[in-house]
């Protein structure tokens, strides 16, 4: 597995990966898919902290991962939020856990502190991935959002780099 900074040419294949989980999932909160521009403003930060890279395996996208900024006050400017997205078809296979390793290297490499993950309570997968590779539960927030017509929990999950 390879590590690539989002270029242009990535916004295809990202939006085509993120619209999936819009449509099919509670992974994302967003209800209705994003164009072109909304991915790359999501996901291409002007503030070189903030980092998104796509995963390669011979020259194919799995996923990408990203740190983007937690809040926009400057004493949490130590803390970033991390976010993993794969390709569907290719879940379990180990991806996100160096996804993670990767992506957490990078938050040292960029001075962060502290990393977060916000995770919808029904996400047991991403829920455990982050708590094997040593995030903790620090927040619950009960029937914040609504799709699918249900409520829904989100987590937030801290680790100290």
């Amino acid at each position: 597995m390879t590590f690539e900074e989002v270029t242009e040419q990535h916004l295809p294949e990202i939006r085509e990966i993120y619209n999936y989980y819009v449509m099919n999932t509670t992974i994302s909160f967003h209800t209705e898919e994003l164009d072109l521009d909304q991915i790359k403003s999501s996901v291409m930060n002007k503030d070189t902290r903030y980092k998104t890279y796509v995963m390669l395996e011979t020259n194919q996208m799995m996923g990408y991962v990203l740190i983007t900024q937690y809040k926009s006050k400057q004493a949490y400017d130590i803390c970033g939020e991390v976010t993993i997205y794969l390709k569907p078809d290719i879940l379990g296979k180990g991806l996100g856990k160096q996804a993670l390793y990767f992506i957490e290297k990078i938050a040292k490499e960029q001075g962060f502190h502290t990393l977060i993950a916000t995770i919808c309570m029904e996400n047991t997968r991403s829920k455990s991935l982050f708590e094997r590779n040593g995030y903790e539960q620090c927040a619950l927030f009960k029937e914040i959002g609504y799709k699918f017509d249900r409520k829904l929990d989100i987590g937030s999950f801290q680790k100290i780099l």
